[in-house]
């Protein structure tokens, strides 16, 4: 009976991780209204970045409490698409229509879940992503699109056109088979997460001097070490 109850943990928080999609889906619809001290903008960010709190603590209760199950897995894929696909194109889409004045371009912003799930189902078939990724990861592209939309809320529209073109790169970067390095910590010895690091310190730096938009150029950063990194491997 223990043994079930602990097997149920990493699923459950996976759950809250989908929750908080769910959440982050509902504020994006509503992101000019406010909630409390908060607006529907701002609440999506808090929203998606809970997620990917969860999505980070169902792994590691799993590893804690050897808890691993094929369940788990697939569950932990639908709820990324939810938290780190449909969230952020829900954001994009509704900041773009709020702003455009070529409303049907604005539905581009579905390319991101499309690409997403695609990429997520290349993930869990896929033996070689086990310690690295082939291409960006999902929750990366959530964050990505987070820093963009705070851009547009700091500096202002720079148009549909634009847009559309970055959601068709940022969307196939997260299905090509460029070699990009995890982002998760394993353990805290600089050597092994030295590129790590330098990830969380820049994220830290460009949130400073730009805002919420630095989390845009944190991804930025990091398609390009692991660019880098792959041509020294190679």
């Amino acid at each position: 009976m223990i043994r079930k109850i602990i097997s149920c943990i990493p699923n459950t928080i996976t759950l809250c991780n989908l929750l908080s999609g769910c959440m982050a889906i509902y504020f994006s619809f509503a992101h000019t209204q406010s909630f409390g001290a908060l607006t529907g903008l701002e609440w999506a960010y808090v929203m998606i970045g809970a997620a990917a709190v969860f999505d980070f603590c169902d792994g590691a209760s799993a590893r804690a409490l050897r808890a691993y199950s094929a369940l788990g897995k697939e569950l932990d894929s639908l709820s990324d698409l939810v938290s780190f696909g449909v969230a952020p194109a829900m954001l994009m889409l509704n900041v773009m229509l709020a702003q455009s004045h070529h409303p049907w371009l604005c539905f581009a912003a579905l390319f991101i879940p499309a690409m997403g799930a695609l990429r997520l189902a290349k993930f869990n078939l896929d033996t070689r992503q086990t310690s690295s990724f082939r291409g960006l990861p999902i929750p990366a592209n959530a964050i990505f699109w987070i820093g963009i939309s705070g851009w547009i809320e700091r500096y202002g529209y720079p148009g549909t056109a634009i847009l559309v073109v970055l959601i068709a790169l940022v969307s196939l970067a997260m299905v090509c088979d460029m070699r990009m390095f995890s982002l998760k910590f394993k353990n805290l010895d600089l050597r092994e997460n030295f590129l790590r690091y330098v990830i969380v310190l820049a994220a830290v730096s460009f949130v400073v001097f730009y805002g919420i938009s630095g989390l845009a150029w944190t991804i930025v950063l990091y398609i390009l070490l692991s660019a880098l990194t792959r041509r020294r491997a190679d």
